[in-house]
């Protein structure tokens, strides 16, 4: 039997490498440690912590690019985020277990098109549906709840849902999505940290891993074609989710 810790290694490793070209890291980490024996509800509370360290990183490294959206502050955007957060993290603690099994190959399927086609589904819809930019802090708010509940492809939905209710480019969306991804994140990890539902020694494993790939990725992000990477990572994702209604439903 192949040694949990070194799963969770290898998965952080796989997952920090997919956050730093594209994104859609969750995808591999919650599996993972799912098959290395750990509740999914504890899986998904632990992929988080140990992913939170390089949103903060990525955060941080965008920190004089944050701007706000038309007639709203970037302050406001944190605020709806945390919020929004903390409202997930509670109901993932307050979800059963088995509905959670029940589930979460449904998450990553929704998340696995998100990540495929957000983008291009936030540019379709604003060229037919005019949505007041105002309503960004309720869709921010929305979206911080999934992303404290499970968190698949947040940061495209993010963006896809910005490219219907702003104007902004998405070269001006990635410091705003680092940061918001980042607080909610954070948030939903210090709820999962005092409600026990971490499991440390998978979670330091992910995170180192995590760490190493992230870097290394970073570098050689650099000489990829995004949308290449894309592809690439979203034929994994769709992989990775057949696997998880087989294993569940199969």
């Amino acid at each position: 039997m192949i040694d949990p810790l070194l799963i969770a290694a290898v998965a952080g490793l796989i997952g920090g490498s997919m956050n730093a070209i594209a994104g859609g890291g969750s995808f591999v980490t919650l599996p993972a440690l799912v098959a290395a024996g750990v509740p999914s509800v504890n899986a998904n509370a632990t992929s988080t912590v140990a992913l939170v360290p390089s949103a903060l990183a990525s955060a941080y490294a965008y920190r004089h690019d944050f701007r706000g959206f038309e007639g709203v502050s970037m302050r406001s955007m944190a605020a709806v985020s945390v919020i929004g957060g903390a409202a997930g993290a509670l109901l993932l603690m307050n979800t059963p277990q088995r509905v959670f099994d029940a589930i979460v190959p449904f998450l990553l399927a929704f998340g696995t098109i998100v990540f495929a086609f957000g983008r291009q589904a936030g540019e379709w819809l604003r060229q037919r549906v005019h949505i007041s930019p105002h309503m960004v802090l309720v869709f921010q708010f929305l979206l911080g709840v999934y992303g404290g509940y499970f968190g698949g492809a947040v940061g495209i939905m993010m963006m896809a849902t910005w490219s219907l209710l702003t104007t902004k480019s998405i070269a001006e969306m990635q410091p705003s999505r680092n940061l918001l991804n980042a607080a909610m994140n954070a948030t939903a990890s210090i709820i999962f940290i005092a409600g026990g539902l971490v499991y440390w020694r998978e979670c330091v494993s992910l995170l180192v891993g995590a760490v190493v790939g992230g870097y290394f990725a970073a570098r050689l992000a650099r000489k990829l074609d995004p949308a290449k990477a894309r592809i690439v990572i979203s034929c994994l994702n769709a992989c990775i989710t057949a696997l998880m209604f087989w294993k569940t439903f199969g």
